[in-house]
């Protein structure tokens, strides 16, 4: 008799994709356009120590939390990375992370190097790592004015620190060169969509092989 053994492989496992780049090399629009593109991923919310800019809300944007309580969530261990970043600390909760890899959600991160680190000793094999680079230092710079909205002075510091977040391109998975926004978007959606079908994240499908075989 045939049986249907499709259904017992419709479940996976979630995945949590970081992209990472210096500033300008156009790491917020593609998060931007996969978001748009892809209904399964959504946007990591963190907590942060800053102000809510107008236009922002609590809890769709940001998590927005004192320094006190930012010590506590800290001490007690409910982030999975956290940093500084310039005056002001974000970090990614733990308990909703967990929470949509169970669910087989995928959840994106916009984060540095050092939140990288963190959040792979945190969660291992969970973790897909994709670092974007510019096609040069000379572009990177012309997308930082032609953004329009850093003084000289901030654009000088982007670009000295860009130098030193590149030089950790080696602790990603992936390594991408956005030459052009588009073709750096269908690389990352290559991307997400193999590491979907990985063995491990198929949390069916050994009952789908055992299944497979008693159907003879």
């Amino acid at each position: 008799m045939d049986r249907d053994l499709s259904a017992t492989t419709r479940q996976r496992r979630g995945l949590l994709i970081v992209l990472s780049s210096p500033s300008g090399a156009g790491k917020s629009t593609i998060s931007r356009m996969l978001l748009e593109a892809d209904a399964e991923v959504t946007m990591s919310v963190s907590a942060t120590t800053r102000p809510a800019r107008p236009g922002e809300r609590e809890d769709v944007d940001y998590h927005f939390v004192s320094d006190g309580e930012f010590d506590r969530l800290i001490e007690t261990g409910e982030f999975v990375e956290w940093a500084p970043v310039f005056d002001y600390r974000y970090g990614t909760p733990k308990a909703p992370v967990k929470a949509a890899l169970k669910a087989g959600r995928d959840i994106l991160f916009d984060i540095d190097w050092q939140g990288t680190q963190q959040l792979h000793a945190a969660m291992g094999e969970d973790l897909v790592r994709i670092f974007i680079l510019p096609p040069s230092m000379e572009e990177l710079e012309r997308r930082l004015r032609f953004r329009g909205t850093d003084s000289e002075e901030v654009i000088a510091f982007r670009m000295q620190r860009a130098a030193g977040e590149i030089s950790h391109w080696a602790e990603y998975d992936y390594v991408l060169i956005n030459r052009s926004t588009e073709d750096c978007l269908l690389q990352v959606q290559a991307i997400v969509a193999a590491e979907r079908l990985k063995r491990q994240r198929q949390v069916g499908l050994v009952a789908f092989v055992r299944d497979l075989v008693a159907s003879r």
